[in-house]
């Protein structure tokens, strides 16, 4: 199949460069009768599909057949001729303004959440509209009225919320900001509290592998936060956040033009939690106390005349977190067995800058080059067990943006290079390592412009220590009929596993940590290889005269080799190579409705069937549940003639049995049935919008109470053998109130 694609990615693009070409220039006359060059006008084949633009001098070219006989040309405010071809001579045209042209305005609600009919990866966008209908203090509780996407907590002191997608967690996800990979090595665990949502402009979710530009590790899919423009952000915008557990939250935009060409903002981020509650009186806390500060400094040059347009960003953070039984104090407890406690300190320095070009007078070709670096310390220990990880990185990449023949045939290429730097120390051992890889890719798209829309791509990598290796990603959208996009994608993802970055929750247990098959090249293990399948199909249609959709997608993802995280026994937790099979099955069913104006109904059904091949035999994973149910209604009233409004939303999750890790061996009072109880949560949000500028809101997440009792095994003895946290399911702190104001000012 490689060798197909590899033939029909290169070859067939090329070949179209043969075709005939007819060339000419679009004009208009002054009242001075000069000639002016009209630049964007539409240039097309009658009754095809085959057209092309006018560039900045009003020239265009355009695949020419003898089978083609009339050209229209159009332009707004200008009238629309059509022009008699009979062989490839260049044209010279002339446009007529029309003489009266009436103004016309169209309105429409924009919707939060916009899935695209068009495009051929199964991409849609979740816009700052849609982050505001819940808390969202920071990316990992964006995705709260996503059914896409599945949040919950990693364990039970911590208070790390991880998400899923298509079954499988957030390592086997890409997750960016602005198509820079950003969560990744040292910061897997955490990285997701460390992106308020207020510096979010719009999330762009790709299910399936996902394009081959970013890199090769994506698998299940990828996530890409796109942040606030400084050119286009608020010129000071102030959010605040209070909650009944004593969680408060401020952040603050300084926007501002420097000359002409230069936009800076000054984004700043504090939070904190710094009350004790043990709700289950199980002498732990709920949820950890910490600290948040996070400063970014935005810089973003445009000049429009010359098709350029930079961004520089500096970022500083700085996270505490406190956790572990109520009676703890780090001053006199830290690393004693006076009382169990963990501090997790990290700080985080990143620099980032984006470098684009747009070809003034070719807007199809364009260049961009993108580099980060980033400094990732993390000091931490969990009870008598002591983590710290360094993690330095490098990443450039280099994109070409190109056309073959016309606008339907898009390319782009480029190449990337990767550095990390590990010193991670576990205990007294030490996992110290250094990973590079330069690779190049190139990615080519069709569109027809109407009902055909393919992405194919490939690239290719050197590693030094996953060696040479090919990625290769095709997605494919077709559109039967009207408001319809049929799509079917299949790619290959490898990856390494950063076995005790990933699974940081592990520590707070007492289980002994194995590697077997220490015979690879990162911690004794190989890399992680998987397949992933997807076919999608999404209608639009009419339903008593209000918009509505349908969306069905079924994705399986195949690992050809993965670092099996075992918790079958409860006394160890073993890493090991695959033997066997392991798979991922994701189904999605979600129907769409705006049934009456400002209301919108969203529904959604989930099936998962994850199973993977332990020691112990192939079991389906851990705290996966199989069914879940969704429900989210937004309503918003009409904006009186102040921007004044009322906003009302609501969320209700229903997650069926999940299977607990297997307690058998463990003493009887520690044991666990084989599957938890379901899980039935229901959030809310009241906004009211007093002016364009200023806003209140409140709300309550679990507004049900409901709440797992017991999430902590042998909490009386958190240094015995049977101590774990790690069985979580559902919420652990009951139902909690919030309230908080935003103000906007241009």
């Amino acid at each position: 199949m490689l060798k197909y694609l590899w033939f029909f990615t290169f070859l067939v693009p090329f070949s179209l460069c043969a075709q005939e070409q007819l060339e000419g220039v679009i004009l208009e006359q002054n009242n001075a009768n000069e000639e002016m060059p009209l630049s964007g006008a539409n240039v097309y084949w009658q009754n095809t599909s085959v057209g092309s633009i006018t560039d900045l001098d009003g020239k265009f070219k355009i695949p020419y057949s003898s089978t083609y006989k009339f050209l229209i040309v159009s332009y707004v405010g200008f009238k629309t001729d059509t022009i008699e071809v009979s062989d490839s001579n260049f044209i010279k045209h002339f446009l007529k303004p029309t003489a009266n042209l009436d103004e016309v305005t169209v309105t429409s609600r924009k919707q939060a959440t916009q899935k695209s009919y068009l495009q051929a990866t199964n991409t849609f966008t979740v816009s700052c509209d849609e982050l505001l209908k819940a808390a969202c203090c920071n990316l990992s509780e964006s995705f709260e009225t996503n059914p896409s996407i599945d949040v919950n907590f990693s364990d039970a002191i911590s208070g790390t919320r991880q998400i899923k997608m298509l079954g499988l967690t957030t390592p086997y996800i890409l997750i960016a900001t602005e198509n820079i990979p950003a969560i990744r090595g040292a910061s897997q665990a955490y990285g997701l509290s460390f992106i308020p949502g207020t510096w979010i402009e719009s999330i762009q979710i790709t299910k399936g592998a996902g394009s081959v530009v970013n890199g090769f590790e994506s698998i299940a899919g990828q996530i890409n936060a796109e942040l606030q423009k400084p050119s286009t952000d608020y010129g000071l915008f102030v959010n605040t956040y209070a909650a009944t557990n004593e969680r408060f939250e401020l952040n603050t935009h300084l926007n501002t033009a420097v000359g002409d060409k230069w936009h800076t903002g000054l984004y700043l981020h504090g939070s904190m939690l710094d009350a004790k509650h043990d709700v289950n009186d199980d002498g732990f806390l709920d949820m950890p106390l910490y600290k948040q500060v996070n400063i970014l400094n935005r810089w973003q040059y445009t000049n429009a005349e010359k098709g350029v347009v930079s961004f520089i960003n500096l970022r500083y953070l700085n996270d505490r977190k406190q956790s572990g039984q109520t009676s703890f104090n780090p001053d006199t407890d830290k690393l004693t067995t006076n009382a169990w406690g963990s501090e997790i300190d990290t700080d985080r320095f990143e620099i980032s800058t984006k470098l684009g070009y747009v070809n003034p007078e070719l807007p199809y070709q364009s260049l961009g080059f993108q580099t980060a670096f980033s400094h990732h310390k993390q000091e931490s220990y969990f009870g008598l067990r002591v983590y710290d990880i360094e993690h330095n990185s490098f990443y450039s990449n280099l994109i070409y943006n190109s056309i073959i023949s016309d606008s339907r045939h898009k390319i782009k290429t480029g190449i990337n290079f990767t550095y990390d730097a590990f010193k991670e120390t576990v205990a007294d051992d030490n996992f110290d390592r250094i990973d590079n890889s330069v690779g190049g890719f190139f990615e080519y798209n069709y569109d027809d412009l109407e009902k055909l829309n393919l992405t194919a791509g490939v690239r290719v990598d050197q590693h030094n220590r996953l060696g040479l290796f090919v990625t290769p990603r095709l997605h494919v959208k077709y559109s039967p009929w009207g408001k319809s996009a049929l799509r079917g994608s299949i790619g290959r993802g490898k990856r390494i596993a950063n076995i005790f970055a990933e699974n940081q929750n592990l520590f707070a247990s007492s289980r002994q940590i194995n590697i077997f098959n220490a015979g690879g090249e990162i911690y004794g293990l190989d890399p992680e290889i998987a397949w992933n399948y997807g076919i999608s199909y999404l209608q639009g249609f009419n339903l008593f005269g209000r918009s509505a959709d349908v969306t069905v997608d079924f994705y399986r993802t195949d690992f050809q080799n993965q670092i099996v995280v075992d918790w079958e026994n409860p006394q160890e937790i073993n890493f090991y190579n695959l033997e066997g099979e392991s798979y991922a099955n994701s189904l999605l069913v979600e129907f769409n409705y705006n049934a009456f104006e400002g209301f919108d109904l969203r529904t959604a059904y989930k099936y998962y069937d994850v199973q993977t091949a332990f020691l112990s035999g192939k079991k389906q994973q851990a705290l996966v549940p199989q069914h879940r149910i969704f429900v989210n209604t937004a309503y918003e009233t009409p904006t009186n003639e102040k921007g004044a409004q009322w906003k009302f939303d609501a969320t209700f999750n229903w997650l069926g049995k999940q299977r607990f890790a297997s307690t058998e061996s463990s003493p009887v009072q520690f044991q666990l049935g084989e599957f938890s109880p379901t899980v039935g949560t229901l959030n809310t949000q009241i906004t009211k919008v007093f002016s364009p500028k200023f806003e209140i809101y409140i709300g309550a997440e679990n507004i049900t109470n409901v709440r797992q009792d017991n999430p902590i095994l042998s909490p009386d003895a958190p240094f015995g053998s049977n101590f774990d946290s790690n069985f979580v399911y559902g919420p652990i702190f009951g139902s909690m109130y919030y309230t908080g104001l935003r103000y906007k000012l241009n």
